[in-house]
């Protein structure tokens, strides 16, 4: 169409129909470049005006071979893979294969490969502009997913990303969602960047107690707050619910991005169980941070170092409150905990102590912050679930005990007399003597 507009105005220029300098700024050229295009017109006829590289093959098109290669990939391992995602991928082969995402989606496109991801139109919702630093938000949530693809049980991915830039500060896989998936997560991110100012969560009852106040609690204005809850309080943070998922949608749009490539990353370690699937999370974050992570309007950092006189174990526990029955015992989880005798008392009986269910599963018993005992859970499995614990039995002895010898029996008792000068033998009346 250029060509055709091209060679309408060298016409019309010799026919006196248009002004050299009038035809070279409609072609957006220079008066002398015009009059190259004439002078070339009329020694070569029309073939002068077409461009010299028509019919030339490109100098940066890609070779047969190397597009017959990327066909070969997207069908036998990246057929799921989008098109960004499968452009990073070929940079990262053996041999490299570096193209734009653009010449890539037409490759797959000519071959009738569409893209992998079904994609709806958006419904409208108010911009929302993200915290200007790093650390004064982090939204946290789960994902509930088949991220092993059949090869190992279905796990929860506990995660938290930052509002100002995408990162992720920590994640970890858990066989559910639970407190203590949200426990590890915010550990990571307290002992490796330091805390938050506030975290964004939905109203599950893990941020959020469903419990109605007490009498002690209306007294005193409070509010039943959750072990996370109770957790934040002591940390200083602040915990904000979301009200519908849409509020949350950075880490929803997380999740969407997570479930397209991280699991293509566990499929290729092979991942079938819930260690390998951590140990492949832990590698592969700082590869999505430094891809997906963005520069904070405002530079620095809010989060507040960890206060080195802090012991984090004192923290990131369950902790519960108990009174001390009259045998020195109490009672959790339908066990009955016996407390010994210490070297400050002897007992404890109507105590109200407090119970510290650590992340490595043993149970400790804290009166007036004081260590009393210590009890080891039945099982390894760690880190335990709110309000369950089961205490470790003994090693039942291989060789059943000795009998104790039988105990003989008591002679029957024998009446007792008195002595012949005890005051019951003598008389009432002494005899008179003559």
């Amino acid at each position: 169409m250029k060509e055709q507009h091209k060679l309408k105005l060298v016409i019309d220029y010799e026919a006196g129909k248009v002004h050299a300098r009038r035809a070279a700024e409609l072609l957006g050229i220079s008066k002398r470049q015009f009059r190259r295009l004439v002078a070339a017109y009329r020694q070569r006829g029309i073939v002068a005006l077409a461009h010299g590289n028509r019919g030339r093959t490109p100098a940066n098109r890609i070779s047969e071979q190397v597009r017959q290669e990327i066909l070969r990939l997207d069908k036998e391992t990246y057929r799921d893979y989008n098109d960004c995602h499968f452009t990073e991928e070929l940079a990262e082969q053996p041999e490299p294969i570096v193209v734009s995402r653009s010449t890539l989606r037409r490759i797959r496109r000519a071959a009738g490969q569409g893209s992998p991801r079904k994609r709806r139109a958006p419904e409208y919702r108010s911009h929302r502009e993200r915290y200007p630093q790093v650390g004064m938000l982090l939204q946290t949530d789960g994902s509930r997913h088949d991220w092993l693809e059949g090869r190992g049980p279905w796990l929860t991915l506990v995660g938290m990303i930052d509002d100002a830039n995408n990162e992720i500060p920590g994640a970890c896989f858990r066989e559910e969602e639970d407190a203590a998936g949200y426990f590890l997560v915010l550990q990571q991110v307290c002992l490796t960047q330091g805390l938050p100012q506030a975290l964004y969560a939905d109203q599950h009852t893990i941020f959020q107690s469903p419990s109605q106040p007490t009498l002690e609690q209306e007294l005193t204005g409070e509010l039943p707050r959750t072990q996370f809850g109770r957790l934040v309080d002591e940390l200083g943070i602040q915990l904000i619910a979301a009200r519908s998922p849409q509020a949350k949608g950075r880490i929803e749009r997380l999740w969407g991005t997570l479930q397209d490539r991280l699991v293509k990353e566990l499929r290729k370690a092979g991942a079938c169980d819930l260690d390998t699937a951590n140990q492949v999370l832990a590698a592969y974050l700082p590869k999505f941070n430094a891809r997906f992570q963005v520069k904070a309007a405002q530079p620095g950092s809010a989060y507040v170092p960890w206060p080195q006189e802090r012991d984090p174990a004192n923290h990131f526990c369950f902790k519960y409150t108990r009174t001390v029955t009259n045998d020195n015992t109490i009672a959790f989880n339908k066990h009955r905990l016996q407390i010994p005798p210490g070297p400050q008392r002897q007992g404890y009986a109507k105590a109200r102590v407090e119970l510290r269910h650590s992340l490595d599963g043993s149970l400790a018993v804290f009166y007036q912050a004081k260590h009393l005992v210590t009890f080891l859970p039945a099982d390894s499995l760690a880190p335990p679930r709110v309000g369950l614990f089961t205490p470790a039995v003994l090693p039942t002895p291989s060789t059943p005990p000795e009998p104790l010898p039988a105990t003989l029996p008591k002679p029957p008792r024998q009446p007792w007399k008195p002595p012949p000068d005890h005051p019951w033998r003598r008389p009432l009346v002494a005899k008179e003597t003559k």
